[in-house]
């Protein structure tokens, strides 16, 4: 009882990895960088001065 996929779906599968794949490839735009900084100043920051709220 063994099913075989359409010879379709082969290709949609090899299309979700090739986009997902580009997708993980991609830089992090600056801003975002930026912004994770700017967490990580104010995680410092607060865990310094007994703030943190862990």
């Amino acid at each position: 009882m063994g099913q075989t996929k359409p010879s379709n779906e082969g290709g949609v599968d090899d299309n979700l990895r090739r986009v997902f794949q580009s997708t993980l490839e991609e830089d992090i735009p600056d801003r975002f960088k930026d912004l994770l900084n700017q967490l990580k100043e104010q995680g410092s920051s607060a865990s310094r001065h007994g703030e943190d709220n862990e």
